[in-house]
Order: structure tokens, then sequence, then C-alpha cells
């Protein structure tokens, strides 16, 4: 299946993109959506979209707006980012479920049957994760490293190594640039390939599986199964 799922991505959905580099694993992907001009991917992109929550990248029709996302990036489930000026995602980012990062307001306050609306440019820098739910509204930039905690609304800038969250997002702890850390970068230069660690954890959870039990988890379920 994933074998299926890879060649069905490279023929109909990596022609979306203007650029997309190697090692892309896209999930489910007749569940990702890529609309529009200039949207950029780097290497070893990670989405995983489900059919209740598709991955939509999307550009404004006739807007010159553009979409950047670097190297070792993972998208969940429900995640959009739209754009009508330039969303900017650096290396490493990690982006949960349904967050919304846009760089528009899409309607003007006063005049609201005329989209974008006003716009500003949104840059996530590297190894920035946004929790479930978060929405990134236009004008952000977030620091490296920092964290947006879930269901967080973020409408000013967020320095480096901050820990933000609430609606609107304020700081609520810092992180240290210094103690020892892991990065969506070392899965893939530091600790062997990708592929090799999920097929350790595959193992790992299915140990103790057997045929019998699978069928009879299929016709008396319980706790176990």
């Amino acid at each position: 299946m994933a074998s299926l799922n890879r060649r069905w991505a490279e023929r109909f959905l990596h022609p979306h993109f203007d650029a997309i580099g190697e090692g892309a694993d896209l999930r489910s992907p007749r569940s990702i959506e890529v609309i529009g001009r200039n949207i950029r991917a780097g290497r070893f992109l990670s989405a995983m979209a489900t059919p209740d929550a598709p991955i939509r990248l999307l550009v404004y029709p006739g807007s010159e707006g553009r979409i950047d996302i670097g190297d070792y990036v993972a998208l969940s489930p429900g995640v959009r980012i739209t754009a009508a000026h330039s969303i900017t995602i650096g290396d490493s980012c990690s982006i949960a479920q349904r967050v919304f990062v846009t760089d528009a307001d899409w309607h003007d306050l006063y005049h609201r049957v005329f989209p974008p609306g006003p716009t500003a440019p949104v840059v996530l820098e590297d190894n920035v994760w946004l929790c479930d739910g978060v929405i990134v509204c236009k004008g952000v930039r977030i620091g490296r490293n920092s964290v947006a905690g879930a269901g967080a609304v973020v409408t000013r800038d967020v320095p480096p190594n901050t820990v933000v969250a609430g609606n609107p997002a304020r700081p609520v702890k810092r992180i240290d640039p210094e103690a020892p850390s892991t990065t969506r970068r070392d899965l893939f230069t530091k600790l062997g390939p990708v592929e090799a660690q999920e097929e350790r954890l595959d193992r790992t959870q299915l140990a103790g599986n057997t045929v019998h039990g699978w069928l009879r988890s299929m016709w008396r379920p319980d706790h176990q199964s």
C-alpha cells in the first residue's frame, strides 16, 4: 500500500508543487490538496492526511502569494496553509492536527466581499512546533525552536526558544537552547533510515500478535483487542 500511495503521489500530486524535494512521504495522498502556483517543499516532507481531515496548501488565485516549506517538515491531518502574500516554513518544523496558518484576513473590516483583504508575510523559523488547533495569523514571525501550545491563537511575533499559549498567545515558558535536544533533521541524518526506524517500531508494537488473536478481535473484541 505504501508503494502504491507513493507512486500515486508522484504521478498525480507532485506536479501540483512548483518544486518538491527528494524523500517526500505523502500518506493518504488523495486527501492532500495542493492548489495554486508558487508552492514549494524541500526534502523529506512528511504529510499524513486522512479522508476526514485533509491537508490543504492553497495560494489564492490571482495573487502573488507563495508557500515555501523547508526540509524535514511534518504536516498532520487537517492542516491548512493558505497564502495570498508569503508563508515561509523553516526546516524541521512540526505542524500538528488542524493547525491553520494564514497570511491574510481574507476580508476587509469594512468591505467583506473582496478577498483576500489585508495581507502580511508569515515566517516559521527552523524547528518550530505548532501543537493541535493552533492558528497563526498574518504578519507573525515565530522564532527558531519555539512552541505554540494547543489551541493558541498567535497574533504577534514569538521570540526564539519560547513557549506561548492562549488566545491571544502569550509567553509562558523559556526553552534552554543549550539543553540536549533532537530535531526532525536528526531522524534522517543521525538515527538511521526512517524506514528502518518505522520497521523496528512496528515489530515492537505488533509483538505477540497472532492470526488467532486477530480473528478473535474481529469476532469477540475486548479491551485487549
